[in-house]
């Protein structure tokens, strides 16, 4: 970056930008807990016997040192390119109908609060409201540091155990939505889309009960034709937005599909995928005959389950990462 002509190739300039982020990234929080180490051995070669206020200090920013460190040991695990990259998250209700996509608007809200609550931005990209209540198809745009290693563990089928607000006779239901987690294409040269390939339509957005919130075709419908993956957007008034936020998840969806490629080429160093189907839920969350969430593949259960749906999810994600790094 101090070569004189450095600006002149600004595509390069940006390339460059872009590797000094990630290395940023993995060097910054390690510089930062090492640091903070030092300060502490200085502080205890200081203090005096009986100097309880100093000790206290030190064994409070010892426990926090410890915390840095588990995230840092976290990031190890999440060495893939991909793992830095924001990501795009898809949820879906399974059959149940109302009770099923309501179901599937409490994960979506979790998810968005999971987020904020990480500091990491987030963007609904498009919204299909469901008939009575809750969603039939969600897709967000998560950006932040290790968003998409961090949530990839939540790739699966999420089952709800509780009395049915909608249900007259208050009987107990069990609805599973699937939750779909894939990598933004960072670098232009990752994912090349031909236009030829493409298959864009345009119609009317919609809003619950199929009202028209749009008197203009602003809705984008993308079919990539050599795969045959459908992707849809239409939150954006304009529909020039919504054909940009359409393509953002096409390549999402098709860098996501390369990497699978890939991982089927070196099975055995990256374990089995996990599968992603009815019944094979990754998770319960129990609101009746007692309050529980349970993560079937690593057992960790957790019973206060409105600071789960809060975006109380660590536990989670970080026992599941630890579990099992071959599988991620």
């Amino acid at each position: 970056m101090a070569v004189p002509d450095f600006w002149d190739n600004r595509s390069k300039a940006e390339s460059v930008f872009k590797q000094l982020k990630n290395f940023k990234i993995i060097v910054e929080p390690y510089e930062k807990v090492y640091q903070n180490y030092q300060d502490l051995e200085e502080l205890s070669q200081l203090i005096q016997e009986g100097d309880k206020k100093d000790i206290d200090e030190i064994v409070v920013n010892l426990e926090k040192l410890n915390n840095d460190l588990k995230q840092l040991e976290l990031k190890v695990i999440l060495g893939k390119k991909e793992d830095k990259s924001n990501t795009i998250l898809n949820i879906h209700p399974g059959a149940g109908g109302t009770e099923a996509c309501d179901w599937a608007d409490m994960l979506l809200r979790m998810y968005l609060r999971w987020a904020e609550k990480r500091g990491f931005k987030s963007k609904v990209i498009d919204l299909l409201p469901g008939g009575e209540a809750g969603i039939k198809d969600a897709t967000v745009e998560i950006e932040g540091s290790y968003a998409y290693g961090y949530l990839k563990a939540e790739r699966g089928v999420h089952r709800l155990v509780r009395i049915s607000p909608f249900d007259a006779n208050k009987r107990r239901h069990t609805s599973f939505a699937s939750v779909d987690v894939m990598p933004e294409a960072e670098e232009e040269k990752e994912i090349k889309v031909n236009p030829e390939d493409l298959r864009i339509d345009v119609f009317h957005s919609s809003g619950p009960g199929g009202q028209s919130v749009n008197t203009t075709d602003s809705a984008v419908r993308m079919t990539h034709l050599p795969t045959g993956i459908v992707v849809s957007c239409q939150n954006e008034r304009s529909q020039y937005k919504n054909k940009l936020l359409a393509m953002k998840v096409l390549k999402a969806r098709l860098y996501r599909r390369q990497l699978e490629e890939e991982r089927k080429k070196l099975k055995e160093k990256y374990g089995e995928k996990l599968e992603i189907a009815w019944g094979s839920q990754i998770r319960s969350y129990v609101f009746h005959p007692y309050s529980l969430v349970k993560d079937h593949r690593t057992n960790i259960e957790e019973h206060n389950v409105s600071a789960v749906m809060d975006g109380g999810i660590d536990r989670f994600i970080e026992g599941f990462l630890r579990k099992f790094p071959e599988r991620v």
